[in-house]
């Protein structure tokens, strides 16, 4: 193994998770490069955020909570957020010095020798006694499969590539998925396009009261016990509903979310129900979704037969020098704050009951 470096803790992505983490790991005493590392694979800040698309500004985003230490003030609500929160990151990584190393691409992590794990990547091997996985779902889009997808003549594309709503004027749009992203797309779309339709798998459930601290609670919590099982997590979303909203208002008195059950097969001019109803259509959307990015662990064997790693808090229960940070019930902006700051808790601890091998 040649260029192979030795640091306590390597965190593997700089987005709101992994920013966190390194925020108290310096915190609590740890140094850049000497102690820990940050390897991003984006090419500058701003993690999954740097990727969306320009029509959504700052004031349309939900839920975007402050890293720690630092308030994001004074931001200009009609500002595409990409920029706003990019430029948020990068002054965060510059005011709290966390060196995050880019664009490095972790391709595998190994068990290695002394208790250590081998961390490789496009830029050398790390060798690590804790490691936090902080990588997100962005990179992995899910597409779903249906009979004769393939034989589509149209675009089809997932919302991780999609460009904004002018891009489909004129054109015949199905926009599949019932989560915040098909919702907003739809709305956005529909001024533009010839036509929307709007398919899900289940209808959607809407949620008239207010997202208080216990209903954040009680969600978090159901997301928590999937991944305590060892399920793959599902999204918060997927357990507290769409809130109904002016703007989700408009659109269902309009017409515009009025949602279809999810067609059977795709032809090559559009979709069709086992019913025999077809809608032509010049472009698909699959607004279905991301999956964790984890397959770089996938030499530890920590996947349980459900096909979810199980996590108690952010430790993996097979392997308790890994922590998932913005992983399932942390998966929010604000549950990765805490999960950031859990993990460097448990991290010392373990750090302080396995003294590092000579």
């Amino acid at each position: 193994m040649n260029n192979v470096r030795e640091v306590e803790v390597v965190v593997v992505g700089a987005g709101q998770a992994g920013l966190s983490s390194a925020y108290h790991l310096r915190r609590t005493g740890s140094v850049p490069d000497r102690d820990f590392v940050v390897l991003d694979h984006s090419p500058a800040p701003g993690g999954a955020w740097q990727f969306r698309w320009p029509s959504l500004t700052y004031g349309k985003v939900h839920g975007m909570h402050a890293l720690p230490g630092m308030e994001l003030t004074d931001a200009d609500p009609l500002r595409p957020s990409s920029e706003v929160i990019g430029a948020y990151f990068d002054r965060y990584e510059r005011t709290f010095d966390l060196r995050v190393r880019r664009p490095v691409d972790v391709d595998a992590v190994r068990e290695g020798s002394g208790g250590r794990l081998l961390v490789e990547t496009s830029h050398g091997t790390w060798a690590t006694r804790a490691l936090i996985n902080a990588t997100g779902t962005w990179d992995r889009p899910f597409w779903p499969r249906y009979p004769g997808q393939e034989t589509f003549r149209g675009r089809q594309l997932h919302t991780a590539r999609y460009p904004g709503p002018e891009a489909f004027a004129g054109l015949r749009v199905v926009v599949v998925g019932g989560g915040a992203s098909g919702t907003q797309h739809l709305l956005e779309i529909a001024p533009y396009a010839a036509a929307t339709t709007w398919v899900t798998r289940r209808p959607p459930v809407w949620r008239e009261e207010p997202f208080d601290e216990n209903a954040g609670r009680e969600a978090v919590a159901l997301v928590e016990e999937r991944v305590r099982r060892g399920l793959p997590p599902r999204s918060v979303v997927s357990v507290t509903g769409l809130p109904l909203n002016d703007a989700i208002r408009r659109g269902l008195a309009d017409g515009v979310l009025d949602r279809q059950p999810m067609f059977d097969r795709i032809e090559p001019e559009g979709v069709v129900w086992d019913d025999g109803r077809r809608v032509a259509a010049d472009v698909i959307l699959w607004a279905t979704g991301f999956r964790p990015v984890i397959d770089h662990l996938a030499p530890l064997r920590l996947r349980e037969p459900g096909g979810g790693i199980r996590v108690e808090g952010t430790r993996a229960v097979a392997d308790p020098r890994i922590h998932l940070v913005g992983y399932g019930p942390s998966a929010s902006t604000i549950g990765a704050n805490r999960a950031g700051r859990a993990a460097v808790r448990d991290i010392r601890r373990l750090l302080a009951e396995e003294p590092a091998a000579a």
